[in-house]
């Protein structure tokens, strides 16, 4: 959009709910709020509270505004989610929390149902996280959920459809895991209309369309002018990864951290994916394959540190390193390359300082990632995003046990708002330009290797 300014960017994760404001001369977050998503445990069943997730979008971009005039909007949001409308545009059913196990309980009937991983390059998950599945349930719970149903929007588009009232589809929240997309033939799965939803399904439409502009009540709620306008959006790890499409030549990787890790190799070595270690073919905002992996890295961390500092001294890496300290997957055993598998300290975890948990829990966490990376074909320098690119202990053994440079890019270049900005800004467009400038973690002890190969040969023998 020519002549923006300030982008107001809903950034809708699994934990947190985030409006941010971003300077689109400087790629800068210059204003963000925050509040927590919370799941409700129901009835009917574990759900995104949709209803405080609006108000507190609609009152943070009417406070931020005040500071930064709004000039137009994008959205970005977590997969495995999706949303079923009536034909009034309300809740054909409230959002179902993908981390609910309901639908495991008609696994059986759903694995004869959907695709193979041929078809959608799509896993078989547990819980909801395939967005098919959660379908089939809710169908299969609620046997008049179909007939109500008049549409179904991915998740970002969603929220779009809050701000303007137009509904769409998107290509990078439909390729993500969810069976209902082929991302080698560019269409819907044949899933789609196994469930009843051919017909039902929004209008295709690019993360970078002008999608219209803001709906009157949203526009005298939150101040924005009226003819602010809205763009389609994007899933948000795929937000991440577009920066370093537009600006950067393959081969390259984007290893991008918060409640979970994912990881995307692009332009790398032809492997065969796996989907029982949690790979799956991603598709971009321009609707390319990328071959990716993920584990729940940042719910792992959670679990193993608590409430514990998150800081380490020299003296607690050397007592790591020194004692051959490790922790062994899976902290989270129901996804990654490692699921099935239970966690295990190789000492007696009490005897932990805090700092030698932190050091230990960060080398874990480097190793399944670079497991990862060689999964599916990873080459050239390693991007990393978000959280963990804070990391220092997670940034030296990944380049220790990968043996490639590793790259944490600066805060004006990164980022899912940053990402979902780039497609009001009109970068979308400029695949080629000149690549924005990373700092380059080159720090790399010899020990570190030798606890990598040393962590490697144990869990390969478990």
């Amino acid at each position: 959009m020519r002549g923006a300014r300030h982008a107001g960017i809903l950034d809708i994760g699994k934990t947190n709910v985030k409006v941010a404001v971003v300077d689109l001369q400087s790629d800068r977050e210059v204003g963000v709020l925050t509040c927590p998503n919370v799941v409700l445990p129901g009835p009917p069943y574990p759900h995104f509270d949709t209803a405080a997730h609006w108000d507190f979008i609609c009152d943070a971009l009417g406070q931020l505004n005040e500071t930064h005039p709004i000039d137009a909007l994008s959205v970005t949001a977590h997969g495995a989610s999706g949303v079923l409308l009536t034909t009034s545009g309300d809740l054909a059913a409230l959002v179902i929390d993908y981390e609910f196990a309901g639908p495991d309980d008609l696994a059986a009937e759903y694995e004869a149902l959907r695709p193979g991983f041929a078809e959608t390059g799509s896993p078989r998950l547990g819980m909801g996280l395939n967005v098919g599945a959660q379908l089939y349930w809710q169908f299969r719970s609620d046997p008049g959920l179909l007939e109500r149903t008049d549409v179904f929007l991915t998740y970002p588009q969603y929220w779009a459809f809050r701000l303007t009232g137009v509904k769409a589809n998107e290509v990078s929240s439909l390729g993500c895991h969810t069976d209902l997309w082929d991302p080698h033939e560019n269409r819907y799965s044949t899933l789609v209309g196994k469930l009843g939803l051919s017909g039902k399904m929004a209008r295709l439409r690019p993360a970078n369309d002008c999608l219209g502009t803001l709906e009157p009540y949203v526009s005298k709620r939150t101040g924005l002018q009226p003819r602010t306008p809205v763009y389609c959006g994007i899933h948000d790890s795929n937000a991440s990864l577009l920066p370093h499409l537009l600006k950067r030549d393959a081969p390259f990787s984007v290893v991008s951290t918060g409640t979970w890790v994912i990881a995307f190799s692009i332009g790398g070595h032809r492997v065969k994916l796996d989907p029982g270690r949690d790979t799956l073919m991603n598709v971009n905002a321009f609707g390319d394959p990328v071959p990716s992996a993920r584990f729940m890295g940042g719910r792992e961390f959670e679990i193993i540190m608590k409430a514990r500092k998150h800081a380490f001294a020299k003296r607690d890496a050397d007592t790591v390193i020194d004692r051959q300290i490790m922790l062994f997957p899976a902290v989270e055993p129901r996804s990654g390359p490692f699921q099935g598998r239970q966690a295990r300290w190789n000492i007696e975890e009490s005897g932990l300082s805090d700092g030698e948990r932190f050091v230990a829990v960060s080398y874990y966490l480097a190793l399944v990632t670079a497991e990862m990376l060689t999964m599916i074909g990873a080459d050239g320098p390693i991007i990393v995003e978000g959280p963990f690119a804070q990391n220092d202990c997670f940034l030296a053994m990944l380049q220790a046990a990968c043996g490639r440079r590793v790259e944490v890019q600066g805060a004006a270049a990164t980022g899912t708002a940053i990402g979902a900005a780039m497609l009001i800004s009109g970068a979308h467009s400029e695949r080629g330009a000149p690549a924005h400038q990373a700092k380059a973690y080159t720090f790399c002890e010899p020990s570190l290797k030798t606890y990598a190969e040393a962590w490697g040969d144990l869990v390969r023998k478990a």
